[in-house]
């Protein structure tokens, strides 16, 4: 069947090539038209104004292989760079955090801020378990000893000070010796015995003993008209051997004997600021972050090939960045940065991994990955989740008529109906809206509320539920029916709240809690079409379905290694469909309790390894009412309709796009028909989704309206007043 498709009339017109399924049609972007493509109607919407923010700070976890990086807002991410680099979880911001350094001390998490306090993280229910005012002034910096014992701020008023690290909090030790000026970055040695401070114009070494300074070593600064200006110095290192390295505003990365205290050697790198430092875990390399955008890598190697004794050797430019690169982390394969421009970026060291293989790609990671659209499927509306406020629009309509392909006029532009601000100081970390359009609900880590809509003669209501269960008090996901009589959220240890809803009042019905005990959150969850089943993933990669009708455990799926990406049930089959970071893909029989004949053949063939080295997880799964076999997904780049009645595809079978395909002989694309339509050349997916009328729509935000929308870079930080 050929239908219309919309797109948003807020961006400039572009080709894009699109895939309908058993159909290779081109699909072109026309500003305020239509396209109709095969099978589908659908809606492009490019009118999700998200903008990701700033990221400030970063810290990496060796020995469990997470990162945790914060943004401009307060946002805390944990990234599994074991998983193929998954985000598994997010801690939401907070008016008043922003974050400017973090620290790992074994499995737990602290940042440090500008607001003077120091924050640790509860990593299982995604809040700060609390917060400890340093009493010092904006705090710039956070560091750990090796040994996992003690925590160093440094402080506006000039203050370094101890905390020591207990079972379940921190509790204040000592200052060191007040200096005239702030402490901008701090560094322990090795041994725990010694910390070095980069502050204005100069780095002291401490001794924790004594809390004494040992040594000042003054910096040197620019030349001309800038050897008036203070220099900042925004990182330091010190290293096991008693070298400490510094990087500075006046563009220098510098290294010092800590023994003497005396400048070892200066290499100007740049005619701005030196931002931020990380050293390998061996010591043999260190990356410097410049408000130019550029990384520089620096090893501790033989300058030249007859001379035995090593030196800081700069080596390497990496330009990744359009801005300042506020933070580092140096793995043991790879480069990582982040900074003004918002995207994460893993950039491998190609002497440390295999060439020409999946850890040698380089990767870009500028939004969530997880869904901040939500679909009424009845009612044609687009919720769009923003940290302080959430906006509802409906869609655009068409009455046109043409051949797959062709421009069709718009009817009904679409239009925003609700701007709803978010209350208190707390971020927004989900929201949900019901399949009728009739509910919205949304959490922050305090609370949940939940808004009843009313559609009369093109006009809209909203009202506030004022009564909601004492159980519903905040949530990590949320998830209406499919009748939208019942909204389900998820809570503390992998547990749901059930709640019903009717025009009078929310009732809570039950808790639904697994029997493996998990303390570990919920990230996805996913309701049935027929209202029977509730299905539930965690970060501790555990899935489990749910039987409504009894409201109980009905079973769990086996445990795979990675962690699940996006899960959905088949509304005909009745079959759980999960897609996981390593791009694995499973189907689960919940009637039978185990996994279905197509899965064991998929897992014993093994997925296409192009399929497999994609870099960007599947976060969205659909089906075909009209077509049982059509399994419907996306990831960031690529959307894809799976035919389980069409053969798997060889490991020497080419993954065409389906444009590709399309300018192909008929006997041809019949040659290379398989289960995998794969369509390419989408600018960043964030939603797609099927509506009750069978229209598809695809929610785009190209990265290019991102940048943009960046102001021009900043080549000195502002400070604090």
């Amino acid at each position: 069947m050929n239908r219309y498709r919309f797109k948003g009339p807020q961006r400039g017109s572009r080709c894009f090539p699109a895939c309908g399924c058993g159909s290779e049609e081109s699909l072109v972007t026309v500003d305020k038209k239509n396209v109709k493509m095969g099978e589908f109607k659908v809606h492009r919407v490019r009118f999700f104004d998200y903008m990701p923010r700033a990221i400030t700070a970063m810290a990496f976890n060796s020995r469990y292989e997470r990162l945790a990086l914060a943004r401009a807002g307060g946002a805390v991410e944990i990234f599994n760079f074991a998983d193929n680099y998954f985000q598994e979880k997010v801690i939401p911001g907070q008016d008043s955090r922003a974050v400017e350094a973090l620290c790992w001390v074994d499995q737990r998490l602290f940042s440090a801020g500008l607001n003077g306090e120091i924050t640790e993280y509860d990593l299982e229910n995604l809040r700060p378990r609390y917060s400890v005012a340093a009493y010092g002034g904006p705090i710039w910096t956070i560091s750990s000893n090796n040994q996992g014992t003690m925590l160093a701020v440094g402080c506006e008023d000039g203050t370094l000070k101890m905390f020591e690290i207990l079972e379940d909090r921190i509790q204040f030790q000592r200052n060191l010796d007040r200096q005239k000026g702030r402490i901008i970055s701090l560094s322990w040695h090795p041994s725990g015995k010694l910390i070095a401070a980069g502050m204005m114009d100069m780095i002291r070494v401490f001794d924790t003993e004594t809390g004494h300074a040992t040594h000042r070593m003054l910096v040197e600064r620019g030349v001309g008209t800038c050897k008036s200006k203070e220099v900042v110095v925004w990182s330091v290192a010190f290293l096991s051997d008693h070298n400490i390295i510094s990087g500075d505003s006046a563009g220098k990365v510098q290294i010092w004997d800590g023994f003497t205290g005396t400048l070892v050697k200066t290499h100007l790198v740049t005619k701005w600021d030196v931002l931020s430092l990380s050293v390998s875990q061996d010591q043999s390399s260190l990356i410097a972050g410049t408000s130019e955008g550029t990384v520089i890598q620096f090893q501790f190697i033989s300058p030249t090939v007859d001379q035995q004794e090593k030196e800081w050797v700069r080596t390497r430019t990496f330009k990744n960045h359009t801005h300042d690169v506020r933070a580092l982390a140096h793995t043991e394969t790879a480069v990582v940065s982040g900074g003004m421009d918002t995207q994460l970026v893993v950039r491998p060291l190609l002497d440390k991994v295999d060439k020409n293989t999946q850890e040698s790609a380089l990767r870009k990671i500028a939004f969530p990955h997880r869904s901040l659209v939500c679909c009424a499927k009845k009612a044609g509306l687009l919720l769009f989740q923003f940290p302080e406020h959430l906006e509802l629009w409906k869609l655009g309509e068409s009455d046109g008529h043409g051949k797959p392909g062709d421009s069709l006029p718009v009817k009904r532009k679409p239009e925003k109906l609700i701007h709803l601000k978010r209350k208190g100081v707390d971020h927004i970390c989900c929201s949900a809206l019901s399949p009728c359009g009739g509910w919205m609900a949304y959490s922050t880590v305090s609370s949940v509320r939940l808004y009843r809509l009313q559609y009369d003669n093109n006009n809209i209501s909203i009202t506030k539920v004022s009564k909601l269960p004492k159980d519903l008090c905040s949530a990590h996901q949320l998830c209406f029916s499919s009748d939208s009589s019942k909204l389900f959220a998820s809570s503390i240890h992998s547990s749901v709240v059930v709640v019903a809803l009717n025009q009078l009042e929310c009732k809570h019905l039950h808790t639904l809690k697994p029997k493996s005990g998990s303390r570990q959150p919920v990230h996805l969850l996913f309701a049935s079409e027929d209202g029977k089943w509730l299905a539930t993933a965690n970060t501790g990669c555990e899935i489990h379905v749910y039987n409504l009708d009894k409201l109980k455990l009905h079973c769990t799926v086996p445990v795979y290694s990675s962690c699940p990406t996006a899960i959905a049930i088949h509304p005909v089959t009745g079959n759980l469909v999960t897609v996981h970071a390593d791009q694995q893909i499973f189907e689960f029989s919940l009637a039978q309790k185990e996994y279905t004949e197509w899965s064991r053949r998929l897992q014993k063939r093994g997925l296409h390894s192009l399929w497999l080295e994609r870099d960007t997880p599947v976060t969205h799964i659909a089906f075909n009412p009209r077509n049982p076999a059509h399994i419907i997904l996306h990831d960031m780049f690529m959307f894809c309709i799976i035919d389980q009645s069409l053969p798997l595809p060889e490991a020497k079978t080419v993954l065409h796009n389906q444009m590709m395909l399309r300018s192909l002989p008929e006997p041809e694309r019949i040659r290379h028909s398989h289960a995998f339509k794969i369509c390419k050349n989408f600018q960043h997916l964030l939603c797609v989704s099927l509506l009750e009328d069978h229209s598809l729509v695809v929610v785009e935000r190209p990265l290019m309206d991102i940048m943009s929308q960046l102001p021009p870079p900043v080549r000195q930080k502002k400070f604090a007043t």
